[in-house]
């Protein structure tokens, strides 16, 4: 039976064919005749090929998506990266244009200074660098002998004392600060006049010396200069009390520097080795009394 079915194998399979194609001309009839005229065969294959169309239609979307997103991600960062370093630069400029500021306000403040004690022999000077030494409180400056500035000189700035002249080199000098072990200045509380020396202790605050128990000090009154030491003139600002102990035999006063040590970078050296009145305001010209006007006597008359 087997090889019957194999030697007309091609005649089952052309008459199967036949009957297929008679039945699917049946039903395309008796649909013609129902009024419908779509024809049966474009129908079911229409019905079998939409499925793999519409999955090959997202798998293109998918791949064109992912692709177009990958570049405009691409995009989107080198963007990022572009803003990133414009902000960076911009951020540079604003701390330069800041650090501009701050300079002209500085040497602004030092030229009025020197323009209200146009009488005091001062130049000015740049910090250019700082001792290496953890124990020293020294700068250097820029000025130095080329320039007229020898050991001694005072050094100061529109707030307050800075420190003195400690060596001296052709164009460069190293000055010594209040706050080093080393240092010290004549001094006097502004208000009492009581006079006492104040001296560096190696660290932010100063100590003024030899206050006796008998002596009123309180926290927040001013020290100037004294003048005593002959190298700064009377009256410049030193610092402000911010600290009385009670001690044996003299009181523990602490001192905060008026002038701003930690943060340097132009000063002023007081070109001179003596006691120098600074120039002061003048009274206004209501305050002094007016002079009467010398009437000249009337010649006498020649014969």
């Amino acid at each position: 039976m087997a090889a019957i079915v194999s030697r007309h194998r091609s005649l089952v399979l052309l008459a199967i064919a036949v009957v297929a194609q008679v039945l699917l001309l049946a039903v395309q009839i008796q649909q013609a005749q129902q009024g419908r005229h779509d024809r049966l065969i474009r129908v079911w294959t229409v019905a079998v090929i939409s499925p793999f169309e519409r999955a090959g239609a997202w798998g293109v979307d998918k791949v064109r998506g992912t692709w177009n997103h990958y570049f405009a991600l691409r995009s989107t960062a080198r963007e990022n990266e572009s803003l990133r370093r414009e902000r960076d630069t911009l951020k540079m400029q604003v701390n330069q244009l800041q650090s501009r500021a701050a300079e002209a306000d500085r040497l602004a403040a030092l030229l009025n200074f020197r323009q209200e004690h146009a009488n005091a022999p001062l130049i000015p000077a740049r910090v250019i660098g700082t001792s290496a030494e953890a124990s020293s409180q020294t700068i250097y400056i820029n000025r130095g002998e080329h320039d007229g500035i020898r050991p001694n000189m005072g050094v100061l700035t529109p707030d307050g004392v800075v420190g003195k002249v400690l060596e001296v080199y052709r164009n460069t000098a190293q000055v010594l600060l209040l706050t080093d072990k080393d240092s010290g200045v004549g001094a006097m509380l502004a208000d009492s006049r009581l006079q006492s020396p104040v001296v560096g202790m190696g660290e932010p605050l100063l100590q003024m010396k030899y206050v006796s128990e008998d002596d009123s000090v309180n926290p927040g009154e001013r020290v100037v200069t004294s003048g005593m030491d002959r190298i700064f003139p009377k009256d410049l600002p030193v610092g402000t009390v911010v600290d009385v102990k009670a001690g044996m035999p003299f009181k523990m006063v602490r001192v905060r520097p008026a002038a701003g040590l930690q943060r340097l970078e132009e000063v002023l050296v007081l070109q001179t080795l003596q006691p120098l009145e600074l120039k002061k305001e003048e009274e206004p010209a209501a305050a002094t009394p007016a002079k009467s006007r010398a009437v000249p006597a009337p010649a006498a008359a020649k014969p």
